[in-house]
């Protein structure tokens, strides 16, 4: 008779502690934003804030990796120089992406005509073919983005195209480096530069920019096709353009000796990553002074560096539609057969049946 008195004891116990855990977990699930069952969401926003793809080069971002390439602002610069025809303002408020986008900091004039394809017109399978066609014959290249848009054809509907492509190699490739951390890593990473037991021609092709101190230099690596890859040490917090303009005024006030001497060294990473962007804040608002809005704005990155040279592919659309405009009032309409009427009936190009009828109860069967 105990046991039996205990156990109804325990068990009620056991479940009065169960409903508690139960409801402070329910409790503060609502109320704690660190709490969150949708973890697939968290890693999300985790990631975003380890890499971000940028519109423009000054555009702030608290991204651990930042990244911007021309390619969205070529098609920004067609979407305003020429089918609308003005910058971009959209109805409802400001937004400070395309004030930043407005101002053509980068066009196509900033790059070789070989470097970039790029395509606008109304939303077509012609159109798509086109384009696959012209990157095709220009770079030899496939889209990575092209069977993701919407291709349905609509009245007033665009699409905005862009891929800019480099492939160089340096003078002469750099040697492999001993594998090493970076900035804290809890891995090692790849390494290529020159060390004390390069070739000395290596460092022909390097050339000293600035050097202030170990947290402060900058060197200029020379291409056999005549692109320039500029490596800049910097603490600075800074948006991209702010940091380019501080390095060029560096080196030009650099009095030192700027030839990269047999007791130099130098080593970067590797790099070898593909990313993708869309910008909703861009999206569907309609435009001022148009009937248009954007419903798709995408940009990807393709990017490798190593000890022989580099491979850039970044592609861009936008997808231009007109706005839904509000529908007409409709007035009713009363269709009242309650008075002298004619029923036809055809199946050709003549009626086989017609019928008049002015008195409805002489018809109507009892």
């Amino acid at each position: 008779m105990k046991k039996f008195y205990w156990l109804i004891i325990f068990s009620v116990i056991l479940c009065t502690t169960s409903v508690y855990a139960f409801n402070l977990k329910f409790w503060t699930w609502g109320k704690n934003p660190d709490i969150t069952e949708n973890v697939g969401e968290r890693e999300l926003l985790e990631n975003k804030a380890d890499f971000e793809i940028i519109p423009t080069m000054d555009t702030e971002s608290n991204s651990k990796n930042t990244v911007w390439v021309g390619t969205f602002q070529l098609i920004w610069n067609d979407l305003t120089d020429e089918l609308i025809k003005h910058p971009v303002e959209f109805v409802g408020g400001k937004s400070s992406v395309a004030d930043k986008l407005n101002k053509k900091s980068f066009t196509a004039d900033d790059l070789l005509e070989s470097s970039y394809y790029k395509k606008w017109g109304l939303v077509s399978r012609n159109l798509k073919t086109e384009i696959e066609k012209g990157i095709k014959e220009k770079f030899n290249e496939t889209s990575d983005i092209l069977n993701n848009l919407d291709w349905t054809p609509a009245p007033e509907k665009y699409l905005l195209y862009a891929m800019l492509k480099k492939d160089f190699e340096y003078i002469r490739p750099f040697d492999k480096l001993p594998e090493g951390y970076f900035n804290g890593s809890e891995g090692k990473v790849k390494y290529f530069g020159i060390n004390k037991h390069s070739k000395s021609y290596l460092r022909d092709t390097v050339t000293v920019l600035f050097y202030n101190g170990k947290d402060d230099y900058a060197l200029l690596l020379k291409s056999k096709q005549g692109d320039n890859v500029y490596l800049y040490r910097t603490d600075d917090e800074k948006t991209l353009n702010l940091l380019y303009d501080d390095m060029i005024k560096k080196s030009k006030t650099y009095k030192g000796d700027k030839y990269f001497s047999e007791v130099d060294e130098f080593k970067a990473p590797n790099i070898d990553f593909k990313k993708e962007r869309r910008f909703p804040e861009l999206c569907n608002k309609q435009i001022k002074n148009t009937n248009f809005m954007i419903s798709d704005a995408i940009e990807t990155v393709q990017f490798k560096m190593d000890e022989v040279g580099v491979k850039l592919k970044s592609e861009a659309a936008i997808i231009l539609g007109a706005t839904c405009c509000p529908p007409p009032r409709i007035e009713p309409r009363y269709f009242y057969f309650d008075s002298r009427y004619v029923i036809f009936l055809q199946e050709k190009s003549k009626p086989y049946f017609a019928m008049k009828i002015e008195d409805a109860k002489a018809v109507q069967g009892k």
